[in-house]
């Protein structure tokens, strides 16, 4: 994708708490957009839709939105009026569910970002498996596939998340190496009524 390692962004995360913000970030071409910054570096809106087969008008658009609430703004002192460049302004987004599931309209909005991200796992592990037979060796046995169960309490899964999120932080700001290829970590804390098999 990139030939160059991306410049990434500067700041680590945004935490959301405003239901709009959550409502424009839902938008599945807006996450498409910020995940692209977020992961490949700043472009322009032609750019963006060039790779994500949209219309630079469509494209520009939605950067827009983004920036109005904060997740993507203009590059300084890069292209034109015609054709600006954006950068993605965090590695991350978090919010806290519980305070959306209170708020108005917080519930909807919290259940379209859950399907959005889902179906984005389910094509990462597509993908993966599409490609794993093209990796060489050394890809192959680094890579890992894990499944846990585990009987929690939900205040204990809350914690055990958070843990697992601190590492997978501390990891990203001390051991990442951006000339490397992406590898992509899911991690996925939650119950099952009945465990399919």
């Amino acid at each position: 994708m990139s030939p160059r390692p991306p410049e990434l962004p500067v700041e680590n995360s945004i935490d959301v708490t405003d239901v709009r913000a959550l409502r424009a970030l839902s938008h599945p071409l807006r996450g498409r957009l910020l995940g692209h910054l977020r992961t490949y570096g700043p472009s322009t809106a032609t750019r963006l839709g060039q790779e994500l087969g949209e219309s630079s008008g469509s494209t520009s658009y939605h950067l827009r939105q983004l920036a109005a609430y904060g997740f993507v703004e203009e590059v300084p002192d890069e292209g034109n009026g015609r054709d600006r460049w954006w950068r993605a302004r965090h590695r991350s987004t978090h919010f806290d569910t519980a305070a959306f599931m209170a708020a108005p309209g917080g519930r909807e909005v919290v259940d379209e970002l859950l399907h959005r991200q889902l179906g984005q796992q389910q094509r990462l592990l597509a993908n993966y498996a599409e490609e794993t037979q093209h990796q060489d060796d050394e890809w192959r046995t680094a890579a890992s596939l894990n499944d846990w169960v585990l009987h929690l309490s939900p205040a204990a899964a809350d914690e055990l998340a958070r843990e697992l999120n601190a590492v997978l932080s501390r990891w990203r700001e001390t051991r990442e190496e951006p000339d490397q290829p992406i590898v992509s970590v899911l991690l996925d804390v939650f119950p099952v009524k009945e465990y399919p098999l």
